[in-house]
């Protein structure tokens, strides 16, 4: 038996494009009031807009606890949280700033933790965390070491957290390289990272937000999968 979507709250933290703005239409699409939140709710409000008249958007800033406590109290009982937020503090050991790595693990761990310090008991029994890890953590490289340690540690979170909140379950999932607008900055280099990727990738492609989203889907309504890490990157952790 799954969990139906329809009018359940789904808070969706972090990001107003790519994999993000596919979740929010694919819940809004199975009937689910949709919370857009960020630092900037302003600048979640045209994607709100377009997505209709159950979206609607708060401010939360993971690096603050105060606001997590206010949307908490101001949205009341939420049947889901996700969290996709990242402050990625990449580059060699040598050069990276405290403020820096400590904005990383407020992103990917100290926020989802306090997410579920004040979301959590305003939860029902069947509700739910899905945080974000990603492939870093599986695949560690030079001038990674942040992104590995704090997309690992969210794979470890989630256990944790699904053992003490339970019967809410607490779940993550572990992008692989996804088309999701991040890899456009690497201009004219996309197109051969991209076929160098899907050609090593055992899935034999690279991925879609499409991917992401239904795979966040089922576990938002898998009522049996809890403390779970599910990789969804054509098996290029693998090679």
């Amino acid at each position: 038996m799954s969990i139906e979507l329809k009018d359940r709250t789904i808070v969706i933290v972090g990001g107003g494009s790519g994999i993000a703005a596919t979740l929010a239409a694919a819940a809004a699409r199975s009937g689910a009031r949709v919370v857009l939140a960020g630092r900037h709710p302003q600048q979640l409000e045209q994607l709100a807009d377009d997505l209709g008249a159950d979206v609607s958007t708060t401010r939360i800033d993971l690096a603050d606890e105060t606001t997590i406590a206010e949307a908490a109290q101001r949205l009341g009982s939420v049947d889901h949280v996700v969290s996709l937020a990242s402050a990625p503090a990449n580059g060699p050991i040598g050069g990276l700033e405290r403020a820096d790595i400590a904005g990383a693990f407020d992103a990917k761990v100290i926020g989802p933790l306090l997410l579920a310090k004040h979301f959590a008991p305003r939860m029902p029994s069947d509700g739910s965390f899905l945080l974000f890890a990603g492939v870093a953590a599986w695949k560690p490289a030079p001038g990674l070491a942040v992104m590995a340690t704090t997309n690992g540690a969210v794979s470890f979170l989630v256990e944790a957290l699904a053992v003490e909140l339970g019967p809410v379950r607490v779940n993550a999932i572990s992008p692989g390289i996804i088309d999701s607008g991040a890899w456009d900055r690497m201009g004219d280099g996309k197109t051969d990272f991209f076929e160098k990727t899907a050609a090593d990738n055992p899935a034999g492609r690279i991925g879609h937000p499409n991917d992401v989203a239904s795979a966040a889907l089922g576990l938002l309504t898998s009522p049996f999968v809890t403390g779970t890490t599910l990789h969804v990157d054509g098996g290029g952790r693998l090679v």
